[in-house]
């Protein structure tokens, strides 16, 4: 299913929230946040509208190791032929770009910036004793490298995201974050029920897709 898809599903689960709780612009604001991108999150196994724009930059560090390497080792040949100079270090570092445009896939580049991204909320969670953003930082980190619609799309990552959500509760003190937040992950899982690909609600254990039509 299409990521505006589970972003519009997400926000309206936000907006009923902020019906339903007692009503404050700031508790609206978290609801409708968290209820979005947990949404959304269930998919950064794979590219998604959050990991997207990473997807492009990766395809221009791509581009910049490869052409900036080839441009460098063309100076470094310059230099050897013309002049008879020859810096080791700098010939090694463009060749070694060169090889890393050549081999790396734009895919792992974008999985490395999203996990770069978990690492930073890993850091951030550590240095402000925040367990919410520990749980989160390592969720991030950690899926990227998983088989899209693998354990991201299971009910222990449901049950990982509710622990997830729960931590903020307690942190922010706003009252049902952690059900919003698992009514938005678990809003994922159901709406790719729907689809033909279906949902492996019980991976590794059983390794069936659950479909439901209608």
């Amino acid at each position: 299913m299409k990521g505006s898809t589970h972003l519009a599903i997400g926000t309206v689960i936000g907006i009923a929230a902020s019906a339903f709780y007692p009503f404050r612009p700031e508790s609206a604001v978290y609801y409708v946040t968290a209820a979005a991108f947990s949404a959304l999150s269930a998919d950064l196994d794979g590219t998604n509208m959050l990991s997207s724009k990473l997807g492009k930059v990766s395809h221009w560090i791509r581009e910049i190791a490869l052409w900036g390497g080839l441009l460098a080792l063309a100076v470094n040949a310059y230099l050897y032929f013309a002049q008879q100079l020859l810096y080791p270090l700098y010939a090694m570092v463009s060749f070694l770009l060169v090889l890393l445009g050549l081999i790396l896939k734009e895919g792992v580049l974008r999985n490395a910036l999203v996990s770069a991204c978990g690492i930073g909320l890993l850091y951030a969670g550590w240095r402000s004793d925040s367990t919410g953003l520990i749980g989160l930082g390592v969720f991030v980190a950690w899926v990227p490298w998983l088989n899209h619609r693998g354990l991201t799309h299971t009910i222990w990552a449901v049950a990982a995201w509710a622990w997830i959500g729960s931590a903020f509760e307690r942190e922010l003190q706003i009252e049902g974050l952690a059900a919003v937040a698992t009514a938005g992950y678990l809003s994922h899982l159901v709406a790719d029920t729907l689809t033909p690909s279906g949902v492996k609600w019980l991976y590794p254990l059983i390794r069936k897709s659950f479909k439901w039509r209608i």
